[in-house]
């Protein structure tokens, strides 16, 4: 950034009033940045990103109400012209691929320095993209996945999608919640709500239903580990 630059404008959204409020402060110290507004929900981080027109913002996912992949994509669509950074305590390959299905430019992971955060900002700012290292090794993981031949279940159960499909076969080799979660790395509540999808869309009664009808379909058969 040349002197005669005009400061980034940013907007830092996070419901962690104390973080929120002390990221501000730090990169609000920074030279070439301002920080515009604070947004303690995804709500409040659409509404000042209206109202501020800011260069970027910096969203995390985990807010209450409107998190933080869905106010990234209300943004995105809005102000094609704001970009969004997102900064969060998730590293899994699926909070990154929605986050950029969302329309964010970059991702990081909670524990960036300032000054890693400051020089994605403005790279994402200038129309670039940008992701920390673990990030960048899960949507390389995700992109090499996407590239192997479909697995067991696909052609049986077309309408699943991937993390679907792959929580059925768990679920049909009779793991229970807690040890999906355990190895997917995944919470509870997403685990609870991919498996009642999941036993909607291919039309079982129950999960013991689901459990039949996936084992039919050649899945269940995952070894422990």
């Amino acid at each position: 950034m040349s002197e005669q630059d005009p400061p980034l404008r940013v907007v830092v959204a996070d419901d962690h009033p104390v973080y929120r409020e002390g990221l501000s402060m730090v990169l609000g110290s920074l030279p070439g940045i301002t920080v515009v507004g604070e947004a303690a929900d995804g709500h409040e981080a659409v509404s000042l990103a209206r109202d501020l027109r800011p260069d970027v913002v910096l969203m995390d996912l985990s807010m209450p109400g409107l998190g933080g992949v869905e106010a990234t994509r209300a943004i995105v669509a809005d102000l094609p012209d704001v970009a969004v950074l997102v900064l969060s305590m998730h590293e899994g390959a699926d909070s990154v691929v929605a986050a950029l299905r969302a329309g964010a430019r970059g991702y990081l992971v909670k524990g960036a320095t300032k000054n890693e955060i400051a020089r994605a900002m403005h790279e994402v700012a200038s129309g670039g993209a940008v992701f920390g290292g673990a990030v960048a090794q899960q949507v390389l993981l995700r992109v090499q996945d996407s590239q192997r031949p479909a697995r067991r279940g696909a052609e049986a159960f077309p309408d699943l999608t991937d993390r679907e499909l792959e929580v059925l076969d768990l679920v049909a080799a009779g793991l229970s919640n807690a040890a999906i979660c355990s190895r997917l790395h995944l919470s509870d509540k997403t685990v609870r709500n991919v498996v009642s999808n999941t036993v909607a869309k291919i039309g079982a009664r129950d999960r013991s239903d689901a459990i039949l009808r996936a084992r039919t379909a050649g899945l269940g058969e995952v070894q422990a580990r």
